[in-house]
């Protein structure tokens, strides 16, 4: 059980890579994006399923780490990700300009974020990202729908 929380907290073990996991894990979750971008269905759901494994197991993987939110558990990153691009116009700039808000957000931890990352177990190390994501897919909401220019 614990190589299976180990895999699924790390996607797929790229929160063990030594260079910026989190920066893996939400290549990771763009990765997902692409296979997943043109169904809506399928994208919504695999938010909502990653979301909910990172719920159910971060906390798992915490204990099996022995300590709070180690870099190792990227699963928040890669759901965080896909929701950063959720109904976002798609292009190539949507996707870059995205990726680094939400990198930025999520290093940044802006309010509630901050507060909500000190939530034990699996909703500390989920909710701060979602709400990075939530702050990136709305700044890229307005920057490609109210400046189509931006496009």
């Amino acid at each position: 059980m614990r190589k299976k929380v180990k895999m699924v907290t790390s996607f797929f073990y790229l929160g063990h890579s030594p260079f910026m996991p989190g920066t893996m894990g939400s290549l990771g979750g763009l990765i997902v994006y692409f296979l997943v971008r043109e169904n809506d269905i399928l994208y919504a759901f695999s938010i909502l399923f990653l979301f909910t494994m990172g719920v159910l197991f971060a906390g798992e993987a915490e204990k099996i780490y022995k300590r709070k939110d180690p870099a190792m558990i990227v699963i928040d990153e890669a759901c965080g990700m896909l929701l950063a691009l959720f109904f976002v116009p798609f292009n190539l700039y949507s996707v870059i300009v995205g990726f680094f808000m939400f990198r930025i957000f999520d290093i940044l931890k802006p309010p509630p974020a901050k507060r909500l990352e000190h939530l034990t177990g699996s909703l500390g190390i989920m909710f701060d990202d979602i709400i990075a994501a939530l702050y990136t897919n709305i700044l890229l909401q307005v920057i490609f729908r109210a400046f189509p220019i931006a496009q």
